[in-house]
Formats: C-alpha cells, sequence, structure tokens
C-alpha cells in the first residue's frame, strides 16, 4: 500500500492552515458579507413582494367597491328615467285628454252656434213665409170666411214642406 511520507503530511497540513487561516481572515468575511447582503436584499424582495401583494388585495377590494357603487347608481339612474318617462307619459296623456275635451267644447260651441245660426234663418225663412201668406192673404180677395180659412191651411202646408 501507498503510505505518504511524514513530511509530505506535515506540510500539507501546514498548507491547509495557512490557506485556511487566510480565508479565515480575508476570505470568509466576504463570503459572510455577501451571503448577509444577499439574504437582507431577498428578505427586503419577499416583504415588497408582499406588500404589493396586499395593495394589490387593497386595489381589488376598492375597485369591487367602485363596481357595486356604479351598478347601485345605474339601477338608481335607471329607475328615476322609468319613473320620469312615466310622469312624462303621464303628462302628457293628461294633456291630450285636456286639449280633446277643449276641441270637444268647441265644436260642441260651434254647433250649437251654427244651430242658433240655421233656427235663426228658419224663423226668419218662416217670417218672411209667413208675410207671404198674409200678403197674398189680403191682396186676394175672399168671399167668405171658409175659403179664406183652406186658403190659410193651403198655405200652411206648404210652408211645412218647404221646412
Amino acid at each position: 500500500m501507498l503510505t505518504p511520507d511524514f513530511g509530505l503530511l506535515f506540510w500539507m497540513t501546514f498548507s491547509f492552515l495557512i490557506v485556511l487561516g487566510l480565508l479565515a481572515k480575508f476570505g470568509f468575511p466576504v463570503i459572510t458579507r455577501m451571503v448577509n447582503e444577499r439574504r437582507d436584499h431577498i428578505s427586503q424582495s419577499l416583504e415588497a413582494a408582499e406588500e404589493a401583494a396586499r395593495k394589490l388585495e387593497n386595489v381589488k377590494q376598492e375597485s369591487l367597491a367602485i363596481l357595486d357603487e356604479a351598478r347601485r347608481q345605474q339601477a338608481a339612474i335607471i329607475k328615476k328615467a322609468m319613473t320620469d318617462g312615466e310622469q312624462l307619459l303621464h303628462n302628457a296623456q293628461q294633456k291630450a285628454v285636456e286639449e280633446t275635451e277643449k276641441q270637444l267644447a268647441l265644436a260642441r260651441q260651434r254647433i250649437e252656434l251654427q244651430k242658433e245660426k240655421a233656427l235663426g234663418e228658419i224663423n226668419a225663412q218662416v217670417a218672411m213665409l209667413s208675410v207671404d201668406i198674409a200678403e197674398k192673404v189680403l191682396h186676394r180677395q175672399l168671399d167668405d170666411k171658409t175659403k179664406e180659412e183652406a186658403f190659410i191651411l193651403q198655405m200652411l202646408d206648404e210652408t211645412e214642406r218647404i221646412i
């Protein structure tokens, strides 16, 4: 078997201890500091990520609240528009009924005026016919009373046919 010589082991151990001492003095603090900085950086990144997640959750909750409020406002606006539309429709119907009643009243007045005018014309014609009958009766010489009454009845019949 192959065993190393005592001198070789001594120098290898001595070299190892020197390298270990140099690493302990100069290398390990730098490596430890770099590991600690990296750990701190990772911790800060995790905290920032957690804070961002909390803020994102808050924003999400706020957006949901805003959406709910917008839906409520939309429903209120639609409800108000419906009631306003119904009110406008009711007012328009009421106005149409009032206008129709005014038109009917005006038409009734016109009909009444036409009726009065027609009755006035009829009365005037009857008066004219009566005057004509009276004139004819006066111009005609009647011998007796029965002929006069027959003539008046004949004139009245003619007048009724004209009317």
